[in-house]
């Protein structure tokens, strides 16, 4: 019995395919993530620049989210502008 695994991805490429002609995979995916699969098992995920930095740019949002949550119920410290 073969084992399944999710693909995480709308478009996915064999590796083969990758080495043979990157760029023509990459354009394939239209901006988005491409599943590089290896005998039909995802090994990684081909992911633009665009889309990374916005990934990153997520991640980071959701840490300072995080931070604000955190610090919510602190006591506030007044401090004059001219003080700084």
């Amino acid at each position: 019995m073969s084992a399944t695994y999710p693909i995480l991805a709308d478009i996915s490429a064999g590796i083969s395919e990758l080495k043979k002609n990157p760029m023509s995979v990459i354009e394939q995916g239209e901006g988005l993530p491409i599943a590089i699969l290896n005998r039909n098992k995802p090994v990684f995920y081909a992911i633009p620049a665009e889309a990374y930095e916005a990934l990153l740019d997520k991640l980071e949002d959701m840490e300072l989210a995080e931070i604000v949550r955190a610090r919510r119920d602190e006591p506030e410290i007044k401090v004059a502008l001219d003080a700084l």
